[in-house]
């Protein structure tokens, strides 16, 4: 089903919180829509870290969700997780897996305290496939730092999900046959186990869409976008119950408006602002890029929405 304008959404009461620490990066990721890199210099302070602990304070979230950047090379990750991990049901990470490698004297006894979900990207178990969009070794570090998450009990005791990302400008396939193989080659190959995989199509802003135009490629992609608009995954999309955070304390709809400014309602809110009535009250702020969210099986953080 096509549909060349986005429909309007309504807010549900807020489930998660996600913060965006920044845009640090120990990789230059292709397909990374929120342009991280090692020289981006937007970090979270440890002042912001704290107010948006206070909004979970006083604002009952069920998910906290922690990502980046690379979250796990911001100074105040570790306080984010001990204080969120007492507020909230689950906290999630989302990691790069290169980044926890080379912390993880300090971040095994972070995880195995506070026993946080890991959701961890690998586009693909091909070595080739994955230093072609990451970067080059990024592979073989990659599965080293999965060995090291399944000795603290990860993909067994602990939940360990992967995320798969298209190489290419086209929608990501069934991740239930995509989990399948990747169970049995990880397995086989490595001795890795893990317990979910999700796949998460690429959302064209930051990096990706200027890959994507540099490519001549982007007016497709969209259009692919819209071709395969499925009405079945708006109830299901994240920006209806979650508050995305970014590394200056101001709030946003998800992590895809926030890379691109584009703020909910006609002004910035920060966190110490936040008003969960006037928030419910607020329309949520829609652009072509939310057609990635509804394509096919429909798109998210946390991968699928609709059958």
């Amino acid at each position: 089903m096509r549909v060349d304008r986005f429909p309007s959404l309504s807010r549900v009461k807020p489930r998660v919180l996600q913060i965006n620490v920044g845009k640090k990066c120990n990789q230059v990721c292709s397909h990374c829509h929120v342009s991280a890199g090692p020289d981006r210099e937007e970090d979270l302070s440890q002042e912001t870290a704290e107010e948006i602990v206070a909004l979970a304070q006083r604002t009952s979230f069920s998910v906290a969700d922690i990502t980046g950047g690379a979250p796990e090379i911001n100074k105040s990750f570790p306080y984010l997780l001990k204080e969120l991990s007492s507020l909230c049901e689950t906290v999630i990470v989302r990691c790069n897996l290169t980044a926890a490698l080379s912390r993880k004297k300090s971040l095994g006894k972070l995880f195995q305290t506070y026993k946080p979900q890991i959701v961890a990207s690998l586009p693909c178990y091909e070595e080739e496939n994955v230093d072609e969009q990451r970067g080059e070794g990024v592979f073989q570090k990659s599965i080293d730092a999965l060995l090291w998450l399944n000795e603290l009990g990860y993909g067994t005791s602990l939940p360990l999900t992967l995320v798969y990302n298209p190489l290419k400008p086209v929608l990501p396939p069934d991740s239930a046959s995509l989990e399948v193989a990747y169970k049995k080659i990880l397995k086989e190959r490595f001795g890795i186990v893990f317990n979910n995989l999700i796949a998460i199509a690429n959302v064209p802003v930051g990096r990706y869409k200027e890959d994507l135009e540099s490519s001549g490629l982007y007016e497709n992609y969209v259009e692919l976008l819209k071709n395969h608009f499925n009405e079945a995954t708006l109830d299901g999309l994240m920006c209806r119950d979650q508050l995305n955070v970014d590394w200056q304390g101001y709030i946003y709809d998800c992590d895809f408006n926030n890379q691109i400014e584009l703020f909910p309602g006609t002004k910035k809110i920060h966190v110490n602002d936040f008003n969960s009535q006037t928030w419910l009250d607020l329309p949520i702020a829609v652009n072509e890029h939310c057609f990635t969210c509804t394509a096919g099986c429909g798109s998210s953080c946390g991968g699928a929405i609709a059958d």
